[in-house]
């Protein structure tokens, strides 16, 4: 039996206070290179990536971006990264984040990465660390539930940054309504087992429990059995990805890098992002960091934007 593992609407109103922020106060709070920083994202975003809205959570118009002409898809992402500015310089980002492009029209084909197969795994759910796609968009997973911090909910939605959850019962059974708020900000909430155990030193049986347990948890609380699965630890054998397909699980994301408050880990050789990497979070406060979960997103988004990416829904794309 073989085993991998992997290291450590308001919205309205949001977006008229936004707006009416960024007309009163843009000449006083940006400087010249501030200003045509963002004018350079936004022709850049909305030149290389077909006038199209973020997406995600607070994205213009939701997946797939605003309809209309081109031209009325481009004033859209204008507006929006106009609002994103003002978010960022509130939330202490140096640049704004980049808009991602419109989901495909058809998602990629999603097989389980070299070096991370199972006997008899091309029957069973994909484990991958990286969707494959060409362009310049990355996706950000959070997962456990430990901390339940009010201010990530209004930063991640204010910034229209997209996200997926991967929840254990154990953590988040003090307080379902944080994750329901959440949900209902336009995040998908997936599949961490009930206890967050080994699963390779448990019985098939025992792995099933644990996935099918949380799948029907979810669908309780939440509404939807989730088809995202990710076990704990990265850690997993033959019978963790049978269970899970037993339990309705379509596929098994890993991560290429993970992110702290004070820095970033790597999987790859070249310590860098690529198109299509998944990153690694977690609910963490300062009682486990150096920091809190707003500075973690900070750190996440100053690599991510700086590197020339964008975060992109992972639902619409696996």
């Amino acid at each position: 039996m073989m085993e991998k593992s992997l290291s450590s609407p308001r919205r309205c109103g949001l977006a008229a206070a936004l707006l009416v922020a960024l007309l009163g106060s843009a000449c006083a709070a940006e400087t010249t290179g501030e200003r045509e920083g963002a004018q350079r994202d936004t022709a850049r975003t909305v030149k290389e990536r077909g006038a199209a809205g973020p997406g995600g959570p607070g994205g213009a118009g939701g997946p797939g971006g605003p309809g209309g002409s081109p031209a009325d898809r481009a004033e859209s992402v204008r507006k929006s990264q106009a609002l994103r500015a003002v978010a960022a310089r509130k939330w202490g980002l140096d640049r704004t984040p980049l808009a991602a492009p419109p989901p495909p029209a058809v998602k990629p084909v999603i097989t389980t990465r070299k070096g991370f197969e199972v006997e008899g795994g091309e029957y069973l759910p994909p484990v991958f660390t990286t969707v494959p796609v060409t362009e310049r968009v990355v996706f950000l997973t959070i997962d456990d539930g430990t901390e339940k911090d009010p201010e990530l909910l209004r930063m991640m939605s204010e910034l229209q940054i997209p996200y997926s959850a991967f929840l254990s019962d154990y953590v988040i059974n003090d307080n379902y309504g944080y994750f329901r708020e959440m949900r209902d900000r336009g995040v998908a909430l997936h599949n961490h087992t009930l206890n967050h155990r080994y699963m390779p030193g448990l019985s098939y049986s025992a792995q099933k429990r644990e996935i099918c347990g949380q799948q029907s948890n979810l669908a309780r609380l939440y509404g939807k059995r989730p088809p995202l699965f990710r076990p704990p630890y990265g850690n997993y054998n033959q019978d963790t990805l049978r269970a899970a397909s037993a339990c309705g699980v379509k596929a098994v994301p890993l991560w290429a890098a993970e992110a702290f408050p004070d820095h970033m880990e790597w999987r790859e050789w070249d310590r860098d992002l690529h198109p299509g990497d998944i990153i690694l979070t977690h609910f963490r406060g300062t009682e486990d960091w150096e920091g809190t979960m707003p500075d973690m997103i900070r750190q996440v988004m100053r690599t991510v934007t700086e590197k020339g990416y964008a975060v992109a829904r992972l639902e619409d794309y696996v």
